[in-house]
């Protein structure tokens, strides 16, 4: 049974108890992401999460390791667009020592100047391994296109030149503004009692602010067919199609959950059998959906030798356009259906993942969290719900083709072809 209350100071709790566990979760959930930041602050959020273990008024950034690796737990954090989220798991005896812990690196952290300055270096290799990922680079770069103009195009790591001139002040304001009650949410799932819990919390985070619920910047995908074409001396060219998608928690987020599957979400997906299984043109090939508050993204990837990424794109687009016009027969639709559901219930079987979900939930959604409720959604799903949606998306007012990769030969060529398809396709708002 999940139940949502109040701190004092007005931080929202959610709380679910799980039988049979010995493990608690805890999550700091704060309304903190790149999409909140001006071109100044890109990778404040993220240089934040980091700064925030490096030491407390009580405890050295040593300490914080130590401590929760002498009970066994797993304390660590991560940055998004749209949240930044810190939690432990731990068991149900360590509960205090927990919370206690959380509370003191979210509220109590010096950031440290010294500390400071050698964690951008550790942020700026960070970044640089990215750039070693031509998977990440090609990913990165659809993002930034198909959001351009939008809060969602920023980086969350941000980059070498505004990580370096970030200064303390710039931290604390920015703390000040974002890390306050009404932009947070604690999740908690797991083995506790509820009354011992919530005077721990009461206690550990009363002197978290109060402040003015900062609601992510609205967001309008510009039409239009763009590229990206980055050159990168790796063995493969990276290829990936973006369109714009639909929005967390929505019912045709569902849909498009189900249609993701079908055509890149698993071995038995359209692309995978295709373009792998067939004719042996990549290793890699996949479907990657996201959502936010009030939009998302639908992305095909697939990796292959230069020799291979015409025949790869034109697969990729084949099927899309043959979902499009046509849907997907029924015994398709019914097993992504039910890899979803598979998927997201043996996803769910864990204290770390219940808290997740309760307090994305609260924090992006303002609404509480229904296992029952969100596999009810799944279910209800129709095969007509999934051939509108991929209609409605892969008609696309505006798209995104970016490749990575030794692209001198081939890249005119492949834009060429996923610009003609869009202009077939696509149609100008």
């Amino acid at each position: 049974m999940i139940e949502q209350t109040q701190l004092q100071n007005g931080t929202r709790v959610l709380m679910e108890r799980m039988e049979s566990v010995r493990s608690v979760a805890l999550g700091v959930w704060v309304n903190a992401g790149s999409v909140f930041e001006t071109d100044r602050e890109a990778g404040i959020s993220h240089f934040i999460e980091h700064m925030l273990f490096k030491g407390t008024e009580r405890r050295s950034a040593s300490d914080i390791a130590a401590e929760m690796d002498a009970i066994g737990a797993n304390l660590n954090a991560f940055t998004a667009k749209e949240c930044t989220c810190f939690h432990v798991k731990a068991l149900d005896e360590d509960l205090e020592k927990a919370v206690d812990m959380l509370s003191d690196i979210v509220l109590f952290s010096t950031l440290d100047p010294e500390q400071m300055e050698r964690e951008k270096g550790v942020v700026i290799e960070e970044i640089a391994m990215t750039e070693d990922s031509p998977e990440d680079i090609v990913f990165d770069r659809a993002g930034e296109q198909l959001f351009c103009g939008t809060a969602l195009e920023s980086e969350i790591l941000g980059t070498e030149q505004t990580v370096r001139k970030l200064t303390r002040e710039d931290l604390r304001r920015y703390m000040k503004k974002h890390y306050t009650s009404e932009n947070t949410v604690i999740a908690v799932a797991g083995s506790f009692e509820r009354d011992a819990l919530l005077s721990l919390l009461e206690r550990s985070f009363s002197e978290m602010p109060r402040g003015q619920r900062h609601d992510v910047p609205a967001v309008s995908i510009r039409p239009g067919f763009r590229t990206a074409l980055v050159k990168k001396d790796v063995e493969q060219i990276n290829l990936c199609i973006a369109f714009p998608g639909e929005a967390l928690g929505t019912d045709a987020y569902y849909a498009q959950a189900v249609l993701s599957n079908a055509l890149g979400g698993s071995m038995s997906s359209r692309l995978f059998q295709r373009i792998r299984e067939e004719r042996g043109l990549a290793y890699s090939v996949y479907s990657y959906p996201m959502a936010y508050r009030g939009t998302g993204s639908l992305c095909f990837y697939a990796g292959c030798t230069e020799g291979q990424a015409e025949e790869a794109l034109s697969l990729m687009l084949r099927e899309i356009d043959d979902v499009k016009r046509n849907g997907i027969p029924e015994d398709e639709f019914i097993r992504a259906r039910q890899q979803l559901k598979g998927s997201y219930l043996l996803g769910m079987e864990s204290t770390m993942a219940h808290m997740s979900a309760l307090g994305k939930t609260a924090l992006l959604l303002q609404k509480e969290y229904d296992l029952e409720a969100t596999l009810n959604r799944i279910e209800c799903v129709t095969i007509e719900a999934v051939k509108e949606t991929a209609k409605r998306l892969f008609t696309p007012s505006a798209a995104v083709f970016c490749a990575v990769g030794r692209i001198d030969g081939v890249g005119d060529r492949l834009k060429t072809a996923a610009e003609n398809w869009w202009k077939e396709n696509g149609r100008q708002a």
